[in-house]
């Protein structure tokens, strides 16, 4: 059983079906409708073309530790940056449309944190384009009979048996209501993010993280809930948050404000010299295309801390596109300019746009393992990859947590996705063969009794007294919660507070009055439901960030942030720079770890522990972007460095 109909549940469903296992993939949505589909940049991989300009998949792998601040385990990134050329050949072959150069090379742009165009794309909407090949490969298999969807089903939770054992799952159809019990012998969470904690985010409505926190209640370990990506580029709104892809900075896009606070003119008429480029001053080796977290940092210090925002009843800067021609914008970027007009009555080919950071993707997620090699890379066929800490649960995509660490740069989404579909199923074919007791073995009743057990959970929910809390305006409170204190800037005071609002909120949220009672396409009891699984994950979340007290990738606390070096003296600028490199090395024996959250039902509260992580191909090293004194920092760093790899070694 696959939960998400995305890219990678898709991916998975495709080459399993390959493999010749008959698949049932669930989905929330209609396939089509998943939210892979917002997916616009591109997606990233060195080919032929990119290594003549000195890109390599090593570099592609550097370039994504070090934008994660080095919190991701690395062997899974050397395997994904490994497959990736091969994964954009494939989707090349399924017919994706990429956009091509003039000698029929597949294109090529820049996204935020790295120096190479790596990310192929086609036009601004990417995701869509991989999400309709995949689909056609699912569809071929859907014919033959390998394949079942159930489209419009709500995953409710996975079926466990004696021993711990994942046995199958239950769900239920969204326009009969009727729920049932389905057996497995494997079942692989490809749910997405959970964005819709925030209450407004560029996720789709349908990012609840539901399917995630129902695994979470049952025991699986959800790691690094507090890394949370707030995306620089979004439309802002009081409804919904929509994106603006970083291919609009990556193909030649500028972020800037006026000089003069409150300046009033048509962005037009305002001069180059009185234009406030901040993103290419403050960076001038990576300009617009900072990694996301660093960018994001600086447009809100820009809007609420020196008060250049270019309104002044709302935060935002311009994204300016009008100096590119019309026909480029066009044939490169049309999908995501579309929206812009089609919600903002302004067309961006002529005027700036006005953009704000949104609440994007979540780093975190379910806990899985793998297999190492002795290179450093994962065994292939191994029913170890991908994993949970529950047997027999797999969790691929955005909803586990092995390859952006602290920060994802743009465009590795995708193309992580796509290879945790491909990769993991050759080790559920190994694991399915290797079976001594299956699911068709189980006792009945183990099905039966999960069955009834979320029956008698809707029912409670259906016989609730009118007048109870409307869980629609609980939602926005905690939305309204998880965006003052876990976004941009965090602070441990409000974390605290955030804390204790979000225990208060769960509490009203289980005296929730249902104003629809049917039994036929109630969206007001499939909401609630949602609603209610959604604290576990904002207690991990908000719990993770209060403890870890560090400025690491999207996770920024001032109050430990790493200072700029202040000295002008060569001799009292390298002591500085020394005192800094022990700060970092002893912040770094404290938090170079995952954060792991187990769920207490008893006590509806998270329990935290930490993972040392694997950095045995890239030792960690600063991240140096744009800090004053870099180059001493930097110089002071390799010689410890090479001091270390030249010293003998310790005896005993």
């Amino acid at each position: 059983m696959v939960i998400g109909g995305g890219l990678a549940g898709l991916a998975a469903t495709m080459k399993l079906a390959e493999l010749g296992i008959d698949v049932d993939l669930m989905s929330l949505t209609p396939v089509k409708r998943s939210h892979s589909v917002c997916a616009q940049g591109g997606i990233n991989s060195c080919n032929d073309q990119t290594r003549q300009a000195g890109d390599s998949e090593w570099q592609h792998m550097d370039d994504t530790v070090y934008g994660g601040d080095f919190l991701q385990h690395q062997p899974p990134v050397h395997e994904m940056t490994r497959w990736a050329p091969k994964i954009i050949d494939l989707m090349d072959r399924l017919g994706v449309t990429f956009n091509r150069t003039t000698e029929g090379f597949i294109d090529r742009r820049r996204f935020g944190g790295t120096l190479h165009k790596r990310t192929a794309f086609a036009g601004a909407t990417t995701g869509q384009q991989l999400l309709y090949a995949l689909d056609e490969q699912v569809r071929r298999w859907e014919v033959a009979g390998r394949v079942r969807k159930y489209e419009c089903w709500d995953f409710l939770g996975p079926i466990l048996d004696d021993h711990g054992v994942c046995r199958g799952c239950v769900g239920q159809d969204l326009v009969t209501m009727r729920i049932e019990a389905f057996a497995a012998d494997a079942v692989v969470i490809a749910s997405g993010g959970c964005g819709v904690i925030y209450g407004r985010s560029t996720n789709s409505m349908a990012s609840t993280g539901s399917a995630v926190s129902r695994c979470f209640q049952q025991g699986a370990r959800y790691a690094n809930g507090e890394f949370i990506q707030v995306h620089p580029t979004a439309i802002p709104a009081a409804d919904k948050l929509r994106l603006m892809s970083e291919s609009a900075r990556g193909e030649g896009g500028r972020v800037w404000v006026p000089r003069r606070p409150g300046d009033a003119r048509d962005p037009r008429n305002i001069p180059d010299p009185e234009r406030y480029y901040f993103l290419e001053e403050r960076y001038p080796q990576y300009g617009n295309l900072v990694p996301r977290d660093i960018a994001t940092r600086e447009i809100f210090d820009i809007c609420v801390n020196e008060g250049l925002s270019v309104e002044q009843d709302r935060l935002c800067v311009y994204l300016d596109l009008t100096h590119i021609p019309r026909d480029e914008l066009d044939r490169k970027l049309s999908g995501i300019l579309d929206i812009y007009e089609k919600f903002q009555g302004v067309d961006p080919r002529d005027v700036p746009m006005k953009i704000f950071p949104a609440v994007h993707y979540s780093m975190g997620g379910l806990w899985v393992d793998y297999a190492r090699t002795a290179s450093g890379g994962l065994q292939q066929a191994m029913p170890r990859n991908m994993v949970t800490s529950i047997p027999g649960l797999y969790a691929l995509g955005e909803c586990n947590y092995q390859y952006h660490g602290a920060n994802r740069l743009g465009a590795n989404s995708l193309v992580s996705c796509i290879f945790d579909g491909l990769f993991a199923a050759p080790g559920l074919e190994q694991l399915l063969q290797s079976l001594t007791t299956t699911a068709a073995d189980t006792p009945a009743a183990l099905y039966e009794r999960e069955q009834r057990r979320h029956e008698q959970r809707q029912e409670e929910l259906l016989q609730r007294p009118a007048g109870g809390e409307n869980p629609y305006r609980l939602h926005q409170a905690l939305g309204d919660v998880m965006t003052k204190a876990v976004t941009v800037v965090r602070r441990n005071e409000q974390l605290q507070q955030a804390l204790d609002q979000v225990e208060e909120l769960a509490e009203r949220a289980e005296k929730c009055a249902l104003s629809d009672t049917g039994h036929w396409t109630n969206q007001n009891l499939t909401f609630t439901r949602a609603l209610c699984d959604m604290f576990p994950l904002a207690k991990a979340i908000v719990a993770g960030a209060l403890a870890r007290d560090e400025c690491r990738g999207a996770h920024y606390k001032p109050e430990f942030e790493m200072p700029h070096l202040t000295t002008d003296s060569p001799a009292e600028r390298r002591a500085e720079a020394e005192r800094w490199c022990d700060r970092f090395e002893d912040n770094n024996r404290r938090w170079l770890k995952s954060t792991i959250a187990v769920w207490h039902p008893a006590q509806a509260a998270v329990e935290l522990s930490y993972e040392d992580v694997d950095t045995s191909l890239i030792p960690p090293r600063p991240r140096l972007y744009g800090l004053a004194g870099a180059e001493v920092i930097d110089e002071v760093w390799k010689e410890r460095v090479a001091a270390r790899n030249t010293a003998p070694p310790a005896t005993a």
